[in-house]
């Protein structure tokens, strides 16, 4: 963390143990003595089939099972450790079993929680869950989404404490950081697109909250407003997530749209695939959506990127020194012995299997953290029904130094037209140590 972060982070502390004097009440307008009251028309969403097949649907639209499901665990019977700057979150047990799960809730606790962010006791929820997007999901949705949940096999399995610093995740504090950053909502139509549009930006702000990611975060873990996909660096686990707005780090803008609800089905288009967190996504979520609501989402997004005539593409501004031999002849004979039988002599990669470097937006990008981790970790873009078999990169954090890495990456942003900065060792080590290793 460096000084004007930290300087930040106490000034937080601060404010947030302020907050030690507020009411425990003082959010929301909601009366925390009557949290445990339903509305009459919602104790218990209707089970039928249909109704539990579209909140599955749902469920898979927003990515629930991938973070309420740990490894090697039963769906959704929570204890996932999500990292944050400040401790990590372990996620909730959301089946049927009474004693550790959600086993005693009915649709209107479950709504609350997704609503207004708190849990059925009222006590307020660490903002990990992203209420500040699920407050936007209709009341009918989150009624198919418990009808769901309540449909599926009760698994006791008793919730990992968060190890969360102080005063982080207490009451006082998450009320505060709330009136500062979180009021409950309802999705509006915008008058002017069509229903289309609309329910592309529904599905993005709200159930696919994808300004989780594509948000930057200030000090105290706030992302941006629930369209704000501007990107950022994803704390903890350090990828990029790239603007979503800015069509010179996307394509977004010039991109058809049957190639962005390929992307989002597959997690492949043409030389572009998914990977890091959005593979995750991809994996678990977006490849089951039904194709229109992918078209409609695409939609929404490519509205979203902003083509200014000043800023066509990538960063092509090349470093106003010139590059030294060692760099060039070592970057050279690196890539020639461990990224040429892949991705070619020129940099044109294989159609269908291996990325074209030459011209990708990901290689020319001005963050090269995600390239670092790529190479340092290796990966596969998700497996899908439309890409089953994906062809992989391995990895490479004991094979190369921070100085191979730097000069490999280096070469292929300079060389076939390429006009990117080089990569320096001090940026390789940065993500390196920043992994533990």
């Amino acid at each position: 963390m460096n000084g004007k972060r930290k300087g930040m982070w106490l000034v937080g502390v601060g404010l947030l143990l302020c907050g030690a004097l507020v009411a425990d009440n003082f959010f929301d307008g909601v009366d925390v003595n009557n949290v445990s009251a339903p509305a009459s028309s919602h104790l218990t969403p209707l089970a039928s089939a249909e109704t539990i097949d579209k909140g599955r649907y749902l469920i898979q639209a927003g990515n629930c099972i991938a973070c309420h499901t740990a490894r090697g665990g039963a769906v959704m019977s929570g204890g996932r450790g999500i990292e944050t700057p400040f401790g990590t979150v372990y996620s909730s047990n959301l089946t049927p079993d009474p004693a550790t799960g959600i086993g005693l809730w009915n649709a209107q606790h479950f709504w609350r929680a997704m609503h207004h962010g708190r849990s059925r006791d009222g006590r307020l929820l660490v903002p990990a869950f992203p209420y500040n997007h699920t407050t936007l999901i209709t009341r009918d949705d989150t009624d198919a989404m418990f009808a769901w949940l309540m449909n599926q096999p009760a698994v006791g399995k008793a919730p990992t404490a968060h190890t969360l610093q102080w005063p982080v995740g207490t009451q006082a504090a998450l009320a505060v950081w709330r009136a500062l950053y979180f009021q409950p909502g309802i999705f509006k139509p915008d008058a002017t697109r069509n229903a289309e549009w609309n329910r592309g930006a529904y599905l993005v702000q709200g159930l696919g909250h994808c300004a989780a990611c594509h948000s930057p975060r200030n000090a105290l873990g706030a992302s941006g407003a629930v369209n704000d996909l501007s990107g950022g660096l994803m704390p903890v686990v350090n990828w990029t997530a790239p603007s979503l707005m800015d069509n010179a780090q996307t394509g977004l803008a010039e991109t058809p749209l049957a190639d962005i609800q390929t992307l989002l089905q597959t997690g492949k288009s043409g030389h572009h695939h998914t990977s890091g967190p959005m593979g995750e996504v991809v994996q678990y979520s977006s490849q089951f959506l039904q194709p229109a609501d992918l078209q409609a989402m695409a939609v929404y997004l490519k509205s979203q990127a902003r083509l200014t005539p000043d800023k066509q593409g990538p960063s092509t501004s090349m470093a106003s020194r010139r590059l030294l031999p060692d760099v060039q002849t070592r970057g050279a004979a690196l890539y020639d012995k461990h990224c040429a039988e892949c991705h070619g002599e020129q940099g044109l990669g294989l159609a269908g299997a291996y990325s074209a470097l030459a011209g990708h937006r990901a290689v020319l990008q001005t963050d090269t953290t995600n390239l670092v981790q790529t190479v340092l970790y290796g990966g596969y873009p998700p497996a899908t029904a439309g890409n089953p078999r994906p062809f992989g990169m391995p990895p490479y954090i004991l094979t190369l130094d921070d100085k191979d890495i730097a000069a490999v990456l280096t070469h292929l942003r300079t060389q076939w037209g390429n006009r990117a900065p080089e990569v320096t060792p001090l940026e390789v080590n940065r993500i390196r140590a920043s992994q533990g290793k």
